[in-house]
């Protein structure tokens, strides 16, 4: 559950929202797929994950445990954000309505009837395979995104290794403060120095949570993207859908253009169990073929105007969809190169601390 203040309202007429909000994740899921199904062109910004992926030991992989569920709230908080800043989504009612109003928005989103025009799995499929002439681009895009997301998952498969055996390497040093007081507990000029050492020693292995902690901000920034890779495919594939039902369209238009002139001229050009049966049990009357001709004929100019219509719906998808892949793309540059750059720099902060802390243990030796 996830609880934050609404905006102020901007807009004149509009009853005052509400000082704060709870929302559970399946909310957070439903205006997502609300978003997803009505900006088909839009790489939607993901939700982040709702149970532990990637954790090594030390970490819970239990949905409900406080660490992952700070985590899991930043992510959400990140979300909308993310929404809040896109040129488009940002002015959805929707939107603004999950935002402001307590109850009544899932009645508002239900009223969309955005699920009667969610694609079904069993068509995107269809599309997938069957489609002839796929766009280059959107393929390339398709591919990439796989490719993404398996790099992406990659990295994040050693990043929690190198955590595991980072956490044990430190942890093995509160060792050394162990054996260095025993140790000083024996010795007279050379106790103080060995007792200082230790405790340094000490403070170096209580260290690592922090930074682990700290590593898991930059290991969450990584799986948007991850997740940001499903978002990318999700736009490919409703212009494959859009792609095959132009191709289902031009296809049946030149059927029923073929039974016309078939009818016209009496000639049949293919086999067909429809002709044959006319061969068995005699030919229609003129009067019977020009009733067809006519149907036909009113059939194939609304199919050639339905035809259009896919044709500038397609194009008008393709330029809006790619407008918005492109400012993706900057965006995702910008993060990534940033995260990774964040990451570089607490890894150098870490070993500075290390150096820190055995130039002090060095010191208290050299005072022995």
């Amino acid at each position: 559950v996830l609880s934050f203040r609404a905006v102020e309202s901007q807009s004149e007429g509009q009853c005052t929202p509400v000082e704060s909000l709870w929302r559970r994740y399946s909310e957070f899921e439903l205006l997502r797929n609300y978003l997803s199904v009505t900006y088909p062109h839009i790489v939607v910004p993901p939700l982040p994950e709702k149970r532990a992926d990637f954790v090594w030991h030390k970490l819970s992989a239990d949905n409900m445990d406080p660490d992952f569920v700070e985590r899991r709230r930043i992510g959400l908080e990140n979300f909308l954000l993310r929404v809040a800043s896109h040129p488009v989504l940002c002015q959805d009612k929707i939107f603004y309505s999950f935002l402001t109003q307590e109850g009544g928005w899932k009645e508002m989103v239900n009223e969309t009837g955005f699920q009667l025009k969610a694609d079904s799995r069993l068509k995107a499929l269809n599309a997938t395979f069957r489609v002839k002439n796929p766009d280059k681009r959107f393929t390339e895009l398709k591919h990439y995104s796989d490719e993404l997301q398996s790099v992406i998952s990659h990295l994040l498969r050693v990043r929690a290794r190198v955590a595991d055996r980072l956490y044990g390497v430190y942890k093995v040093h509160g060792n050394y403060g162990r054996v260095f007081s025993e140790w000083s507990a024996i010795e007279k000029e050379m106790g103080d120095g060995l007792q200082s050492a230790g405790h340094h020693m000490d403070v170096y292995a209580a260290s690592i949570d922090d930074i682990l902690e700290e590593e898991e901000h930059y290991a969450d920034q990584l799986k948007e993207y991850l997740f940001y890779a499903e978002a990318l495919r999700a736009v490919c594939r409703k212009h494959e859908l859009m792609q095959y039902d132009l191709e289902m369209a031009a296809q049946d238009l030149t059927s029923k253009k073929q039974q016309c002139e078939e009818l016209a001229t009496g000639t049949v050009r293919t086999f067909s169990l429809k002709g044959m049966t006319s061969k068995l049990f005699g030919q229609e009357t003129p009067e019977q073929r020009e009733a067809k001709v006519k149907v036909l004929e009113e059939q194939i100019q609304e199919g050639e105007e339905q035809l259009k219509s896919k044709n500038l719906e397609g194009r008008d998808f393709v330029k809006s969809a790619w407008a918005d892949i492109e400012r993706f793309k900057e965006q995702k540059n910008h993060d990534l190169k940033e995260a990774l750059i964040s990451y570089a720099v607490m890894q150098i902060s870490m070993c500075k601390k290390g150096i820190q802390v055995w130039t002090n243990a060095k010191e208290c030796f050299s005072k022995m």
